[in-house]
């Protein structure tokens, strides 16, 4: 194997400006911020979320950051730093360096949600997708 989980983590901790949990929470009320979680649907459910953050599933990242995707997501291209976090911080890491390669301003959250949550701060439910009428 050329690369391994850990090769990859190190590559993006070199590349990617983390943030403690501290750190993250001064940003919440900045307008320029914005966090995108990136866990699975399921974990959102179950655990909450960030609140206010936006969700970005993992599989769909690259393709809703890219204007030239039909997947395009425009919060995406507008000029703000983007804080990715997951659950423990290791998911979030890889999207956030595969993101900065993109060219947006990225930071990770170190620790992931879990931290978040262990920190006492703030928890929203996920919201609830609009009914298609």
């Amino acid at each position: 194997m050329a690369l391994g989980y850990k090769d990859l983590l190190a590559r993006a901790d070199a590349a990617v400006r983390s943030v403690t949990v501290d750190e993250a929470a001064a940003l919440r009320d900045d307008p320029g911020v914005v966090f995108v979680d990136i866990r699975d649907p399921r974990e959102l459910d179950r655990d909450g979320m960030i609140p206010d953050a936006r969700h970005a599933p993992r599989g769909m990242l690259e393709f809703w950051i890219d204007p030239e995707s039909p997947y395009h997501k425009p919060w995406f291209s507008e000029p703000r730093t983007f804080v990715f976090y997951c659950a423990s911080g290791w998911r979030s890491l890889l999207a956030a360096e595969v993101a900065q390669q993109m060219g947006l301003a990225c930071l990770s959250l170190r620790g992931g949600f879990g931290d978040w949550k262990r920190a006492g701060r703030p928890v929203a439910e996920r919201p609830q997708k609009e009914t298609p009428r």
